[in-house]
């Protein structure tokens, strides 16, 4: 583009020198005859026209070796800005991968909040005598209830020595739990369901004499490796025997993609 500017500039200025060189040469022709004597010629003027050739030869030459220093320079920078922007687009992937990465270890560690809940201690107070009755409580804080005398385990999703139930799929899971308790002035009868550590509902009853039970459910939505218990509620006791009047069981009513799901209490 510089070049097809600078050559009608250059083609301009040889015409006005040559114009003017010819005007000159007229003007002392006329005056040499006119003095009766034969018309001579300076060359000045033809040394100047290529006098201003070489000027503007030299101006382009170094107008253009600026272009090309400019141009050099842009196209570093324009590699230098593509590569930074290839690096960011490459980090945003990597905190997306990383984004994943800490959702599935929060899961996890959430998961195993759950198990350390259930300690050797607790374990210990809440063993059964298979052959006899039981009286479970009570304990100051919330215990975690196992139950061991298991019915049915399809699957072997629920581990009879910790009472913690494993969703192996993602799906919807519906539990039942019954609680039975004698009468007392002090103490309820009452145990609550939860949900990777988190409580979810309660079946509770408290009366001063006799006996008395109570009961609840809940459907849930449950990724893979949620954990479901039972915990006894604090200053409560139950009671069992081999008619086994305090239970828990649950089961997997269908698994689930990305859907809608819906469970709710008053």
């Amino acid at each position: 583009m510089e070049m097809t500017v600078c050559f009608p500039l250059l083609l301009l200025i040889c015409s006005l020198s040559t114009a003017q060189l010819q005007s000159d040469k007229e003007i002392e022709r006329h005056h040499a005859e006119s003095q009766g004597g034969e018309p001579t010629y300076v060359s000045e003027h033809q040394q100047t026209c290529p006098q201003d050739i070489h000027a503007v030869l030299r101006e382009m030459s170094a107008s253009l070796a600026e272009q090309r220093v400019e141009m050099r320079h842009l196209q570093r920078e324009n590699e230098a800005q593509t590569s930074k922007l290839t690096n960011l687009e490459s980090q945003e992937i990597e905190v997306d991968e990383l984004k994943q990465q800490l959702q599935v270890q929060a899961a996890e560690l959430i998961t195993v909040k759950a198990r350390s809940n259930v300690t050797e201690n607790q374990v210990e107070a809440l063993k059964r005598d298979g052959e006899g009755s039981a009286t479970i409580g009570p304990f100051n804080t919330q215990t975690n209830l196992v139950f061991r005398n298991v019915y049915t385990n399809i699957g072997n999703a629920y581990n009879p020595n910790t009472g913690v139930f494993f969703a192996p799929v993602r799906g919807a899971y519906h539990f039942e739990f019954y609680i039975f308790g004698h009468g007392h002035p002090s103490h309820s009868s009452g145990a609550g369901l939860f949900k990777n550590g988190e409580h979810v509902c309660i079946a509770y009853e408290h009366q001063p004499s006799g006996a008395g039970s109570s009961a609840n459910g809940v459907t849930l939505l449950l990724e893979v490796g949620d954990v479901v218990f039972l915990r006894l509620w604090q200053n409560s006791k139950i009671f069992d025997n081999e008619n086994q009047h305090s239970t828990f069981s649950g089961h997997l009513l269908f698994t689930m993609g990305k859907g809608n799901s819906f469970s709710s209490a008053i």
